[in-house]
């Protein structure tokens, strides 16, 4: 992916964990204080450095969570075979320190003069970009349209739900749930499909401007299904990391 920041210019710095909110069983946020942060736009990422008392360091990208003029936020989803993760998501408490380095890309950003109609696909933590140009188009009190399109394990691993089932005010969210449906499940169920694109997505004589963030393959497999649709290909920006069994 294209990526306009150069680390080489970015320096290390410390952070302070001011809070860290649970998002689901295996996913939490983590809010943090950063004393000399340059600002960010909805949809950069962030380095994140843990250095063990051996002197082993570890680093890692995070999406940021929160919308530009907002605490800057990561939310981070527990994997198995970890390396960082299990230390931030299970020992991590308010008043610790982390090492961070950022902002970071300007690819895989949305402006408010950027315009619209948005189409925003999310699979599993590919939502945490998208939550960001969300609350950017809030805060700014944009009345571009939107439409996030956010597929799902099961209904308990949905992030941010409680904040994207209180959306409104122009946009819209449907969500595709791949494993496990709840008694009485009226929404979408199994992969984002072709079908699913063509019944979800804004018509492509809009001129929609899309955002697909999650595991490669799925990434690949929307993009090319929008491009499929109409959708002009330097209007679909993509985000991709490696799968997380969606």
């Amino acid at each position: 992916m294209a990526r306009t920041a150069v680390r080489g210019r970015l320096s290390w710095q410390i952070a302070t964990v001011d809070d860290v909110v649970v998002e689901t069983a295996r996913v939490r946020t983590i809010v943090l204080g950063v004393a000399d942060w340059p600002g960010h736009r909805a949809g950069q990422h962030l380095d994140v450095r843990l250095t063990a008392e051996d002197g082993y360091r570890a680093e890692r990208e995070y999406s940021i969570a929160s919308a530009p003029g907002e605490p800057v936020a990561i939310t981070v989803e527990l994997l198995d075979d970890g390396e960082v993760s299990p230390y931030l998501t299970e020992e991590l408490r308010a008043g610790d320190e982390l090492e961070l380095r950022g902002p970071v890309g300007g690819y895989f950003v949305w402006d408010v003069e950027h315009g619209g109609p948005l189409l925003l696909v999310a699979g599993g933590s590919g939502i945490v970009p998208l939550r960001a140009m969300l609350r950017h188009r809030r805060r700014s009190e944009s009345n571009v349209p939107a439409r996030l399109l956010y597929s799902s394990r099961r209904i308990e691993d949905v992030i941010y739900r409680a904040e994207l089932d209180e959306l409104a005010d122009g946009v819209e969210v449907a969500y595709a749930l791949t494993r496990e449906q709840p008694f009485g499940w009226t929404g979408h169920t199994g992969r984002i499909d072709a079908a699913l694109l063509e019944e979800v997505a804004w018509p492509a004589d809009e001129a929609p401007l899309a955002f697909v963030c999650g595991p490669t393959s799925f990434v690949e497999a929307v993009a090319d299904g929008l491009v499929t649709l109409g959708y002009a290909p330097d209007r679909v920006k993509t985000e991709r990391f490696g799968a997380t069994g969606i």
